[in-house]
């Protein structure tokens, strides 16, 4: 049973919780104690029924407020799939724990409020969707009880949201009217909605297709570990261990490994006791050269047919993570896959004001900004354009006074 992992984002009071919550009530996917905390809360909707947001308000300072602060991640699943639900928080000030809990997300649920439409952050949260490339979005125009589940308001939204979509650069967007407050298309199609002839928001994320990207060609294993035991037993065991990060590898296939050069032939695939002869996306192996080169733990293997870059001079985007503003004078380290090294920010090219999505030249980076930049690693790494394959195109800066995770990169190219 594959899993998929999804976020919800979403203005204030769009009823991110809410719908998360209902997901999990209707689909029966509640374990009998927070059921009977549920029930026992004195929190309740106007119209007296239980607030289904408490599922996933986790924090005392988000039960007080009634907002959401911190990315609450809830599990369940259904007969079909499994799921892992980012419940992210939709205030500006929280934006790098979006982009945190979204880093590795298959599926993005966008919620309009019926009664405001496309607003500004909505802008916001989309653009972070398609900075962050997650591949599947939905758009769950809520509220819709408020409007007494008008088309003609659904139909409007729909229409400017696709405007938006194409400016942002988002495709595989998927249009749902619901009510999280009443259930309608939540997990049971809607009878108040006649005019729709979808599936409900369940049913379309039980169904919707995850791409694993196993192409031989995009084959990328960054080396966590040279395993070396040089016993009697095992005198000229030689084995490069970690996980394979996108693409395939097989053995007797030609690879690279970077940022040396050295080219060699795969002679032998180990798992745990097992000699498979592929090792795809998500396996841990251990896999052996044909020949002895040297090979270090931060080095990448990769299919000799289709190498990424190797620079250490990069475009990148970056969002600002770190209450303490961008130091351009300061050495940071970059830590990309398995490989650390030491890197200063080059140059500040511009960043994006993420509520209208106009450039701006002339201020630092602070928390929660994002933008583009041009870093410079004392030792090369070996990526690709995050958008053509994330797993090997983030990075993470690290403050090396603190060892604080200051910033979260987007690596898009080499600069000449």
């Amino acid at each position: 049973m594959d899993i998929l992992k999804f976020i919800t984002a979403g203005s204030v009071d769009d009823g991110k919780s809410t719908l998360i919550g209902r997901l999990l009530y209707d689909s029966e996917a509640i374990l009998a104690d927070q059921l009977e905390a549920l029930h026992a809360s004195n929190r309740k909707n106007d119209d007296g029924t239980i607030d289904l947001a408490i599922l996933t308000d986790g924090l005392k300072a988000e039960r007080e407020q009634g907002i959401t602060i911190d990315v609450a991640y809830k599990y369940f699943n259904t007969d079909k799939r499994k799921f892992i639900i980012a419940d992210a928080p939709g205030h500006i000030q929280y934006t790098r724990n979006m982009v945190t809990g979204a880093s590795n997300a298959g599926l993005a649920i966008i919620l309009i409020d019926a009664r405001k439409g496309v607003i500004e952050q909505t802008i916001r949260h989309s653009f972070l969707v398609s900075l962050l490339g997650i591949p599947q979005v939905v758009v769950c125009v809520n509220k819709m009880d408020m409007l007494d589940y008008n088309e003609d308001a659904y139909n409007k939204i729909v229409e400017d949201y696709k405007a938006l979509a194409a400016k942002v650069e988002l495709s595989n967007v998927k249009f749902i009217p619901v009510s999280a407050l009443k259930g309608d298309n939540i997990v049971h199609t809607s009878i108040n909605m006649p005019w729709y002839n979808g599936e409900s928001l369940l049913s379309y994320l039980e169904s919707v297709d995850i791409k694993v990207d196993t192409a031989a060609s995009h084959a990328r294993l960054p080396v966590q570990w040279v395993i070396r035991p040089q016993t009697d037993e095992l005198h000229d065991y030689r084995g490069y261990a970690g996980r394979v990060a996108s693409g395939s590898f097989r053995v007797n296939d030609q690879v690279t490994v970077l940022p040396s050069g050295f080219t060699s032939v795969i002679a032998k695939i180990e798992q745990l006791d097992k000699e498979p002869a592929e090792a795809i996306t998500g396996m841990s192996v251990t896999i052996h050269l044909a020949d002895d080169i040297d090979v270090s733990r931060g080095d990448v293997l990769v299919s000799s047919a289709q190498q990424p870059h190797v620079a250490q001079l990069i475009e990148a985007d970056l969002c600002w993570m770190d209450t303490r503003p961008l130091d351009t004078a300061h050495t940071y380290l970059v830590q990309h896959n398995s490989k650390v090294t030491r890197c200063r920010i080059s140059e500040l090219l511009y960043k994006v004001n993420i509520n209208t999505l106009e450039k701006q030249y002339d201020e630092d980076f602070k928390l929660n900004d994002i933008g583009r930049i041009v870093i410079k690693t004392a030792d090369a790494l070996a990526f690709d354009p995050y958008q053509s394959n994330k797993a090997n195109g983030g990075a993470i800066i690290i403050d090396s006074r603190t060892n604080v995770t200051v910033g979260a990169l987007m690596l898009r190219s080499a600069v000449d």
